[in-house]
């Protein structure tokens, strides 16, 4: 079989793990880059005036410190299994696994010659990772964990004023804080 006529892509064999490096890089500088400064989130607090008032903050919070509660929460589950070093190395295993398949993916994912959707690497994903997670015997762990996250969160993003804040309308729209007409 001879290779006449065809255009390498990459000046070594290795160059597609260099490229996949890169892109990986890149859209994890682009994720990152919504995070807001932590100075921002530490200042300016005070209670709701009412309901419609605390579900606006949270709203408004949600969508502006995004990045910023998910690092929240993913810190305090990491420091929840600090004490149970094999769950901690299932989800480290998971979340690369989670990155390779479903974040840094550029292409569709093929099996068996079989194009498989978003949807079903997601489905099939969560599985995974709540099955791994059962069988490592932190559960009550992980869910206190994630529960004590959410609650970090809700009360952040209650208390914290939002009349200094500004989102921009495509990351309101994207939060699902707008809807366009």
């Amino acid at each position: 079989m001879t290779n006449y006529g065809t255009i390498p892509t990459s000046s070594s064999p290795g160059g597609t793990n260099i490229e996949f490096i890169s892109r990986a890089k890149t859209q994890i500088k682009a994720g990152l880059a919504t995070r807001r400064p932590w100075k921002e989130m530490a200042r300016s607090f005070n209670l709701p005036s009412g309901l419609l008032n605390t579900t606006g903050r949270m709203k408004t919070n949600l969508g502006y410190f995004r990045m910023n509660y998910a690092i929240v929460v993913l810190t305090i589950l990491l420091l929840s299994l600090l004490y149970h070093p094999i769950s901690l190395m299932v989800f480290f295993a998971l979340m690369a696994v989670w990155l390779f398949l479903y974040f840094l993916r550029d292409e569709p994912l093929v099996i068996f010659h079989r194009l498989i959707d978003d949807r079903t690497v997601l489905i099939g994903l969560s599985i995974i990772t709540v099955i791994s997670l059962l069988f490592t015997g932190a559960v009550g762990n992980i869910i206190s964990a994630l529960l004590f996250g959410v609650v970090v969160v809700a009360v952040h993003a209650v208390f914290r004023r939002t009349d200094d804040l500004s989102l921009d309308e495509e990351a309101a729209e994207t939060a699902g804080l707008m809807t366009t007409s």
